[in-house]
Formats: structure tokens, C-alpha cells, sequence
């Protein structure tokens, strides 16, 4: 009897100790165990989709071209200006700045990617979070060094600007920058390709000159009129009060013809009627400057003469256009152009009004 009594006590102990191993790791059935802690939070579903983006070059290029410089001495002008404006105007992206934004709230950016694009149409397959985007894209950002991104991480906020806009005068701009816009809801389990089309943001103009036979020691020519600021979510242009001075290029065109070229921002349309400047002009020609051509032709004698150019058209984005002129007996540019009114100073010497560096 005290044999069976000390057996069953051991029994009783051993069934103790394997009963919690049993909910653990033999019986399937749980409804005895302890109820499990809290589950961690799930990750937010990502979603892979594909965008391919395209460069829509829309442009008036070759037929500014091959209506304004026609006769035999302007051909190695437009040699020269196409050759200078070969990776201006051009569909192929070097570089694309990618960027997502929240919808809703203060619209700030939630995802930013960069990429060598190296094509004119290339396509990325990328990982985001299922909800809608307000997505916006700048290419040909890289070696611009003019323009450039600033407030791209809010959606609102999002413009290309002149980095040196400070200055009075700045450099002709050496890219051609496109952007786009695009509302994107990415969905769960559905495979998605988002189209994004870029279109061109900046243009140029030329100044083409005939000396016929004046002879100069220098001149200098700039620029001015055009938009300091691109808003790249809604497409539009803000203007400074006082338009910044751009620096043209003098071209090569191995000929006697002068050339001078400035890639920038457009002008106002015509819808705004924002002006450079109120000139007065007769009655019958008074119209409003959307755009000008300064020129500062320094004589043999030493003094300058100033001819302002005002420019009646507006210049828009993707767009060339070509100014001819010739030299006058005191230095002076002038035009046959009825779009283009001429405002001439002789004897000139800086007011103060801006920076040149003549």
C-alpha cells in the first residue's frame, strides 16, 4: 500500500510539468492556452507599376530657321545657330528628377527618385505605397547651372528658378529643361503603366546683325523680358518687378553676319499684357513690349552707342525666334521688322539701372 501511494504521486507531478509543453508543441487545439499578445502593426502594401516617360518636343524651330535666314550669306548662320541649339531644342533627356506627392494636407512629397534617362523615351518600374499621387517631373536638370529646382518638397511649392536671379545679369541657360504633372492612384493587386509626357519649359531667341561695312571695336548683347520662376504643378510663370538681364552668346559663324543667341524663360502672353516697358510709340504702331534686345555697340572712338530693341511678340516655350538688324552709321542696330520698335541712345554710359558689363 505504501508502494501505490508514492506511484500515483509521481504520476500527478509529471503530468504537471508536460502540460504547458503540450500547448506549445504537441496539441493543436489552443483554447487552453493563454491568449497571444497584441499583433504588430502590417506594413503598408507596396505596389510595383510602370512609367514611361516621354519627351514631347513641340517647336517651331526648323521653320523659324528656313524662313528668316534665307539668302546666301545667312547659311552659315543658321549653320551656326542650329549647331548652338542642337542639345536646346532635342527630345533626348539626359537626366530625369522624379518626384510623389500626398494629395491631401500640406501635399508633401513621399517619395523622390533620380535617374540617368539618356533617351527620349524610357520606362521605370517603381515600388510605392496603393493611394493616390500627385506626381511631377523635371528632366535636363544636370548642367543647366542657371536654372534649377527649389521647393520641390511640397507639391505647391514645387519651381524651377534662377539660381543667380539676385544678379542683375545672368548666363543664357544650357539645357533644355521639360516637366510634366500627373495626378497617379496606384491600386492593389492591378498591374498599372503610367504615360507621362514632358513638354519643353524654355526657349531662345537671335539677334541676327548685318555690319555692311561698319567697322567696331566691341559690342555686347543681352536679353530681357522673360520669366524668372516656373510653378511646375499648374505650368505657369511668375515675373520679378525688374526682368533679369541675360547674357547672349556670340556665335561662331565664320562669316561677316553677326549672331547672338540667348536660351531663357518665355515672355508674358498676350493674355497677361504684362509689359517689359511702356515705350511710346507712334499711334498707329503703339503697341505693347513683350520682350527686348539691348545692344551696346562701343565705336572706334571709343564711345557706345545703345539701341533697345522692343520685341511686340511674345515668346513662348519651345519656341526660337530670330531678330534681324543691321548697323547704322552711329553704331546703331537697326530692323525693316514692324514687330519690333528701336530706341537708340548715343554717346551712351550706364544709368545705374543695371549691372551690364560692358
Amino acid at each position: 500500500m505504501r508502494v501505490m501511494k508514492r506511484t500515483w504521486r509521481y504520476i500527478v507531478m509529471l503530468w504537471v510539468v508536460l502540460l504547458p509543453m503540450a500547448c506549445s508543441t504537441i496539441d493543436d487545439d489552443l483554447s487552453d492556452c493563454p491568449p497571444p499578445g497584441p499583433n504588430p502593426p502590417e506594413p503598408p502594401t507596396e505596389e510595383d507599376y510602370e512609367l514611361n516617360y516621354e519627351l514631347r518636343l513641340v517647336t517651331n524651330i526648323t521653320t523659324e530657321i528656313n524662313t528668316q535666314l534665307t539668302t546666301e550669306t545667312e547659311v552659315n548662320v543658321a549653320n551656326a545657330l542650329r549647331t548652338h541649339l542642337e542639345n536646346i531644342f532635342t527630345d533626348y533627356a539626359r537626366d530625369v528628377d522624379l518626384s510623389f506627392y500626398d494629395t491631401e494636407n500640406n501635399q508633401e512629397r513621399l517619395s523622390h527618385d533620380q535617374h540617368d534617362m539618356n533617351a527620349s523615351e524610357r520606362s521605370y518600374t517603381l515600388y510605392l505605397p496603393m493611394r493616390e499621387y500627385m506626381h511631377l517631373a523635371v528632366a535636363n536638370l544636370k548642367g543647366n547651372n542657371v536654372a534649377g529646382l527649389s521647393g520641390d518638397d511640397r507639391c505647391p511649392t514645387s519651381q524651377l528658378v534662377l539660381m543667380s536671379e539676385k544678379q542683375d545679369t545672368i548666363d543664357s541657360q544650357s539645357t533644355g529643361l521639360f516637366t510634366a504633372r500627373q495626378t497617379m492612384k496606384v491600386l492593389e493587386n492591378v498591374d498599372q503603366t503610367f504615360h507621362v509626357k514632358l513638354y519643353m519649359a524654355n526657349c531662345a531667341a537671335a539677334l541676327v546683325i548685318d555690319p555692311r561695312g561698319h567697322d567696331f571695336k566691341d559690342i555686347k548683347v543681352y536679353a530681357t523680358g522673360f520669366a524668372n520662376q516656373f510653378h511646375v504643378n499648374d505650368s505657369t510663370y511668375a515675373f520679378a518687378e525688374t526682368s533679369p538681364i541675360v547674357r547672349t552668346i556670340k556665335l561662331d559663324t565664320d562669316g561677316s553676319d553677326l549672331c547672338f543667341c540667348s536660351v531663357n524663360f518665355p515672355s508674358a502672353d498676350k493674355d497677361e499684357m504684362r509689359t517689359v516697358i511702356e515705350t511710346d510709340f507712334d499711334e498707329e504702331t503703339s503697341d505693347k513690349t513683350f520682350w527686348q534686345f539691348r545692344c551696346y555697340v562701343t565705336k572706334l572712338d571709343g564711345t557706345i552707342t545703345e539701341t533697345i530693341l522692343n520685341v511686340r511678340e511674345t515668346l513662348s516655350a519651345g519656341q526660337l525666334k530670330i531678330i534681324k538688324g543691321y548697323f547704322g552709321d552711329d553704331g546703331d542696330v537697326c530692323t525693316d521688322d514692324t514687330e519690333v520698335g528701336v530706341s537708340v541712345t548715343l554717346d551712351w554710359k550706364d544709368g545705374g539701372q543695371h549691372d551690364i558689363d560692358i
